[in-house]
């Protein structure tokens, strides 16, 4: 049987040259499941630290040019992870909504 793409579980992290990976299964409660399930938590929680971080930084004014640059790349790295997490779990809302006719 082939799984649409609509279903396969984005995962939180890449693969070889940066490639998305995927999930393929029925069992959410299986191990890579819950591994990908606490990847999401961490980086979710890295997220909500360093917007703190941001906001302290940025009401500094005697912040330094390498802290701003410093803070702006960890800002990246994590708003590409919180995305793919939202696109993720957009793809496993869209999977489980009941096909309307």
């Amino acid at each position: 049987m082939t799984t649409a793409r609509n279903e396969l579980r984005l995962l939180p992290w890449s693969g070889p040259e940066g490639k998305p990976c995927y999930l393929n299964t029925n069992d959410r409660g299986g191990y890579m499941s819950r591994l990908a399930d606490n990847i999401e938590a961490v980086q979710l929680g890295t997220a909500a630290e360093l917007l703190e971080e941001a906001s302290e930084t940025l009401g500094k004014e005697d912040s330094s040019p390498e802290d701003l640059r410093r803070l702006a790349k960890e800002l990246t790295g994590s708003l590409r992870d919180v995305l793919r997490v939202a696109t993720s779990r957009g793809h496993l809302l869209t999977a489980s909504e009941p096909q309307r006719f």
